[in-house]
């Protein structure tokens, strides 16, 4: 079922899904006591679940990459340990750095896809599992988003903390880094640049929670901010967020992908808007490549 088949109803109720406001029980009853043009929008609702064998742009097994699992130390994380999917691009590089990070479920396999971009792209990629030190991604969004709620927050911050400057001192790392995330890890990513400092050089959240205001002044990272059209809760944050990134004077840009909505980088739904996703990818590798090179 493609986007435009879908009612911004079913949308609604899926975004509240997705944020843990609902279970998928819920989801699904409330799904089918609506009526849409004299359908059911049970439809719907089972269409907005993600499909990941098919969302997958990179192949484990592409030639052009590297991949393997990393455990590495975490002091004050969730454990002090943590562990992620680092990939690199074939050659001895050294290459820029950048942390990808998750959504509110854990490592799922489409974060994977998109650090296995970043390699075919020419970039060191570290994905960390928040999810690695109470057993890791379950398997399915459900579980991992059950799991990554019992997890204390400010610690699985300090574990995506750790992940990044773990990436950024590897031996096949230039030295520096930038981050990106979605959703949950968008939001962090926002926190990463108001707590590393110039250890961060760039910074790319897509539709995620804006920094704490009182915290803008410390970040020293440049910023590439990605936001949905469609997407309320997030783009109420924007002019207050802007307000404060322009007074700081950090170096930013804003980007606003028409017709969007939450989601649509991830290619595992029909949130997927494959032309947004597709410019704000050439937007962020480009932005990364200026900012991190050398």
């Amino acid at each position: 079922m493609r986007q435009e088949q879908i009612d911004a109803q079913v949308y609604e109720l899926y975004d509240e899904y997705c944020h843990g406001a609902i279970d998928r029980r819920e989801f699904f009853r409330r799904a089918s006591q609506l009526t849409i043009a004299g359908v059911s929008a049970i439809a719907m609702a089972r269409a907005l679940m993600p499909n990941y064998a098919e969302a997958q742009e990179i192949q484990f097994t592409d030639e052009r990459m590297k991949a393997n699992w990393v455990d590495y130390p975490s002091p004050g994380g969730t454990s002090g340990k943590m562990r992620g999917y680092l990939v690199a691009p074939v050659g001895e590089g050294p290459f820029p750095s950048v942390l990808v990070m998750h959504e509110n479920r854990g490592l799922n396999p489409y974060v994977k896809d998109v650090a296995r971009r970043f390699a075919v792209a020419g970039f060191l990629a570290l994905a960390p599992d928040g999810l690695a030190p109470i057993g890791g991604y379950p398997g399915n969004d459900d579980d991992g988003r059950a799991m990554q709620r019992t997890l204390d927050q400010a610690k699985l911050r300090q574990d995506m903390v750790n992940s990044a400057r773990h990436v950024r001192s590897h031996k096949l790392s230039n030295g520096k880094l930038g981050a990106t995330g979605f959703c949950w890890g968008g939001g962090t990513t926002n926190f990463l640049a108001t707590e590393m400092g110039d250890e961060l050089s760039a910074g790319a959240p897509f539709y995620g929670s804006a920094a704490a205001t009182d915290k803008v002044p410390q970040i020293k990272a440049a910023l590439q901010i990605h936001y949905a059209e469609l997407d309320q809760r997030v783009n109420a944050m924007r002019p207050e967020f802007e307000e404060a990134l322009k007074a700081a004077g950090v170096n930013y840009e804003m980007h606003t992908y028409p017709g969007t909505r939450h989601g649509f980088h991830n290619y595992s739904t029909p949130r997927y808007h494959p032309e947004a996703a597709q410019l704000a990818w050439e937007r962020m590798v480009a932005f990364f490549g200026e900012q991190l090179s050398g």
